[in-house]
């Protein structure tokens, strides 16, 4: 039974999986900027590599960026003054100083090792994959300048693993994890208390060094009431789907702003209004030119949007009154991108997997009846479960 799951290598988490898109340790924040853009993926990995050598293990993915680097960057004080100077910046600039994040593998390696890697803070293993591309294009592209995005390393192309992966993986073989996957999350024990939060009418700016752990982290922040009631989120995974000017907003409005600046459809023209207002009064001329700001281009959704939208409504709905307005249904993303997905103590740990999984986030937001924010679950904590679980049964 159990034995046959830990038999699984990360080949094949890798079937179809699509060739990473990559950028070179020595582009710029605005070629960076540019990549995303063009990006059918929210992040890019960044490589060294000398491609003038013949050994492959030269080729290093030093890590990955998406949008919110580069918006956190630019709220930066230095950077808000003068954001052309900032975009001139090397692409390392983004880079967390924090060793782990994303860690090469064989295709060979077990799965429970990448789970093991993934507990360790790894956040995407770096896998080879067989390459369509003959060895004449290979030389070419060898030949070339690799300062734009580029899928080869070494005559090799490269996919990675995400914490998201893993867990659908092992949504898959389900049956295999029972009885743990049917146990509510609250007997699991795995309900985390210390989140990242931030109150409604706090400034935006206030929440940008959670936003960048959050980012770490693969979570997301809180945006509560007074009496710790969960309002919303300000998302790492909303905001790598807007472009670089919702810096602006970050800089100039309240986090409850923020929130009706990145729901779905762009922002109200009112709000809009007042990011500009704002950055002239605090004499940011430069942000205001470098950026076009207005309510049709800020918010560069994807698909999946429109899928989120077609989601069948939930059973429950847990409405909030008062002057917040702001819903607090069990997939609550169904309808805005800045409310979060919730679910309650009692939960199965395997609702809660379906949950995070559909609406492609890491973590599901905790509440209690009252919906005071109770806590955060997150994949990392549902794969200790399982690992745990897995070694029991080895």
């Amino acid at each position: 039974m159990a034995f046959s799951l830990l038999a699984h290598v990360v080949s094949d988490l890798c079937l179809g999986k699509p060739a990473l898109r990559s950028l070179s340790i020595s582009a710029t924040v605005g070629e960076a900027l540019s990549a995303l853009k063009t990006s059918e993926d929210s992040f890019i990995s960044v490589w060294s590599c000398d491609h003038s050598a013949n050994i492959q293990d030269e080729c290093r993915c030093v890590g990955k960026i998406c949008m919110v680097d580069v918006v956190c960057y630019l709220c930066t004080d230095d950077n808000l003054l003068s954001p052309s100077s900032a975009l001139k910046s090397p692409v390392s600039d983004l880079l967390p100083n924090i060793p782990g994040l994303v860690m090469h593998v064989e295709p060979h390696s077990s799965l429970l090792e990448a789970i093991d890697l993934i507990l360790q803070g790894a956040q995407n293993l770096v896998v080879p994959i067989r390459s369509s591309i003959s060895n004449s294009s290979r030389r070419k592209l060898y030949q070339k300048p690799q300062t734009s995005p580029t899928t080869m390393h070494k005559g090799c192309e490269y996919c990675w693993l995400t914490q998201e992966d893993v867990v659908r993986y092992l949504l898959s073989s389900i049956g295999l994890l029972s009885p743990i996957a049917a146990l509510p999350i609250d007997t699991l024990r795995i309900i985390d208390t210390d989140v990242l939060a931030i109150n409604y009418h706090s400034p935006a700016s206030s929440s940008l060094p959670a936003i960048l752990r959050s980012l770490r982290d693969q979570t997301s922040v809180a945006v509560v009431d007074e009496n710790g009631g969960l309002i919303g989120e300000i998302s790492p995974f909303t905001l790598a789907c807007c472009d670089e000017t919702v810096a602006a907003a970050i800089t100039t409005l309240s986090s409850g702003d923020l929130m009706a600046y990145i729901d779905c459809g762009g922002p109200p023209e009112e709000i809009v209004r007042m990011v500009k207002t704002r950055l002239k009064q605090r004499n940011l001329e430069g942000m205001l030119e470098e950026f076009a700001l207005d309510s049709s281009s800020t918010l560069s959704l994807s698909s999946s949007s429109s899928d989120e939208e077609s989601l069948p409504s939930p059973k429950t709905a847990l409405s909030r009154s008062g002057k917040y307005s702001r819903s607090s249904s069990y997939s609550a993303r169904m309808v805005r991108r800045a409310e979060a997905i919730v679910c309650h103590p009692g939960s199965s740990l395997v609702a809660v997997m379906i949950q995070a999984i559909a609406h492609r986030v890491n973590y599901v937001w905790v509440i209690e009846d009252d919906c005071c924010l109770a806590g955060i679950v997150t994949f990392s904590s549902m794969l200790k479960i399982f690992r745990e679980h897995l070694e029991s049964m080895a």
